[in-house]
């Protein structure tokens, strides 16, 4: 099959039309981060950097960390960012670009996100550290795709149950890489995400617009089953673990968290705690098998 013109688009230089990039310009494994003021602060743990490139809000580091050779790619905020950002990369190491035919073999790449959370568990920790296991999506992106990721039904039908009596939404559920979880995961507290389409009202936020959802975050606090509870939510992860999932490649996602909105606490520090996170995961990286 050949991919049209006007569903794969290049740039003139044949770069992937929003990330700007080349195949060349990419590792194998890549840490996404929110804002692009954030990639220098993580480039700078590699051992050196190769490249760099900006388009609008993607701004791309490439360099290496021992013989590993690694990507820093801001994604902005949001899942359909999300959705440009992973469909592009993916493009670049399973589509022949100069062909528009999709690979024979296909490469498997390793997302690791490192971002900001907010919980509404008040025994959650402001400036405390969650691997997301599970993500749940209240944004409709994966509903858009084909997903051959084996559920989990009985917990998939008691979210989604839950979901949709208290809050009228139907979520999609993602999840994170057992191989990242173990590799570079080990020994973070597990929890499960749950991935906004907002920050305001789809995260109980009010300022003079009145939320529809009343009482979300007590709504959120009090599933349970079999030990699992929502933990944190934030606005990308439950699109990274179902795109890759989709796509056949591993995702993790680190959460530092900044607020806890059940008791009003916001980090006194949270560059501190930011930082604190990304050398903890590049420690990680050091040691782990990726």
């Amino acid at each position: 099959m050949i991919i049209p013109e006007s569903e794969l688009i290049l740039n003139k230089d044949g770069s992937v039309y929003h990330l700007k990039l080349l195949p060349e310009e990419i590792g194998e494994t890549i840490i996404l981060v929110g804002d692009q003021k954030r990639v220098a602060k993580v480039s700078k743990h590699l051992d050196s950097i190769e490249s760099k490139k900006s388009n609008r809000e993607f701004v791309t580091h490439t360099g290496w960390l021992g013989k590993k050779k690694i990507s820093v790619i801001s994604t902005g905020i949001g899942t359909d960012n999300i959705d440009i950002v992973l469909n592009e990369l993916d493009a670049l190491v399973n589509v022949d670009l100069s062909e528009r035919t999709i690979n024979k073999k296909l490469k498997k790449l390793n997302f690791i996100r490192i971002g900001t959370s907010g919980t509404f568990q008040e025994d959650v920790e402001v400036d405390s550290f969650l691997v997301s296991e599970m993500a749940v999506g209240f944004d409709a992106l994966l509903h858009f795709y084909e997903n051959p990721f084996p559920e989990r039904e009985k917990l998939k039908k008691s979210i989604v149950h839950y979901c949709q009596k208290e809050m009228g939404i139907t979520p999609y559920l993602s999840y994170s890489d057992e191989f990242l979880t173990e590799n570079v995961g080990k020994d973070f507290p597990k929890g499960v995400t749950v991935t906004c389409p907002g920050f305001y009202a789809p995260q109980g936020r009010q300022l003079r617009a009145v939320p529809k959802i009343q009482n979300l975050l007590n709504k959120l606090s009090q599933f349970e089953l079999e030990g699992k509870r929502f933990t944190n939510f934030e606005m990308e992860t439950a699109g990274i673990y179902g795109m890759s999932n989709v796509l056949g490649h591993r995702a993790i996602s680190f959460n530092a968290i900044l607020a806890n909105r059940s008791n009003g606490k916001f980090s006194n520090n949270p560059n501190r705690t930011i930082k604190h996170l990304i050398e903890k995961v590049f420690e990680r990286l050091h040691d782990s098998k990726i």
